[in-house]
């Protein structure tokens, strides 16, 4: 199987560890992966601080690059829930039949990176291996824009030496909510630090998501508090094996 990786630019320039284990995973399950250098956002940002023209421009860009892609993997729920809830508004306020002809036949194979491995590849028991006590946080866009559901606990069953840590709550904020978190620097805090009270209290080495940007939002806080806690993109837990750990556990 052939798919194109879409890594996103928050991980591109701030967490390039999560896109070396997306490639470590899938070409150790046999996927063919290719990389299309001239990807670039997926335009979030600028459609929910209203830069609509700077969000059409991403949204025809990425219909554009992927339009032949046999599929498209982005380990991020936050990317795909931009591409599948607010494209279709994007293109159709465009008015481009074409570009919509293009846009809905390529969206069934755009997969966030639980659902590409469960619903595409078939596969729950990955080959991983991470001896340590984890608990998951569920981000909002995977909870309920993409309704990943039990995808990413089901993989985290199968990663040998993982000990599971249930997180109460788990569907609570973490606060960070993209540009939210700079414009009502206040109201994201103190959900953060109602966040924080659950996710310290399950004893984890790691906490885990399928967002690196809620796990960013936790990580500084646990890095302020100098909390022994870290936080790991499941990707890299996904990746890491005996024989090659995830970066910076060897």
């Amino acid at each position: 199987m052939r798919t194109s990786l879409f890594i996103t630019c928050y991980n591109d320039t701030l967490f390039p560890e999560t896109g070396r284990a997306v490639v470590r995973l899938l070409e150790r399950l046999g996927v063919e992966l290719e990389f299309r250098p001239a990807q670039t956002c997926c335009g979030q940002m600028h459609a929910n601080t209203g830069f609509r023209g700077e969000a059409f421009s991403q949204a025809k860009r990425f219909v554009k690059l992927y339009a032949d892609a046999e599929s498209v993997v982005i380990p991020s729920s936050s990317c795909v829930a931009m591409i599948r809830d607010q494209y279709p508004g994007l293109i159709d306020e465009l008015g481009n039949e074409s570009l919509r002809t293009e846009f809905a036949t390529l969206l069934p194979r755009v997969r966030e990176l639980s659902e590409f491995l469960i619903d595409k590849l078939g596969v729950e028991d990955v080959g991983a291996y991470f001896p340590h006590r984890v608990t998951y946080h569920a981000s909002c866009h995977g909870l309920r824009a993409l309704h990943l559901g039990d995808r990413p606990f089901r993989l985290l069953k199968n990663v040998r030496g993982l000990e599971m840590a249930s997180l109460d709550n788990l569907d609570r904020c973490c606060g960070f909510g993209g540009t939210f978190s700079v414009k009502n620097a206040e109201v994201s805090s103190a959900m953060l630090s109602a966040k924080l009270q659950d996710v310290r209290s399950t004893g984890a080495e790691f906490c885990t998501a399928l967002d690196n940007s809620c796990l960013m939002h936790l990580g500084g806080a646990l890095h302020r508090e100098f909390a022994s806690m870290r936080t790991i993109h499941m990707a890299e837990i996904l990746a890491s094996t005996e024989a090659l750990p995830a970066e910076g556990l060897s």
